[in-house]
């Protein structure tokens, strides 16, 4: 599956934009019902995974750079 550029950037701020409002979800429900712990650790775990992605694109993009590869998208240009 290939996803536009943008709709692959913005994928990790919609996980922890998510996560976010599940948080605030949780966080209006309540300990005292099983629904709001759920979506407390949904939250948590969206939010989480969205910072992970976020840091590892960034290592990632780091260490190309510093072997000299050209990005993806320059090598997308010439084919």
């Amino acid at each position: 599956m290939h996803l536009s550029r943008p709709m692959y950037e913005g994928l990790p701020w919609l996980y922890i934009g998510g996560g976010l409002c599940a948080l605030g979800i949780s966080y209006v429900i309540g300990d005292s019902h099983a629904v709001g712990v759920l979506a407390g650790l949904a939250g948590l775990a969206a939010v989480l995974g969205g910072v992970v992605v976020l840091l590892r694109r960034r290592d990632y993009r780091q260490l190309r750079s510093q072997y000299g590869q050209p990005e993806l998208t320059q090598r997308q240009d010439q084919e």
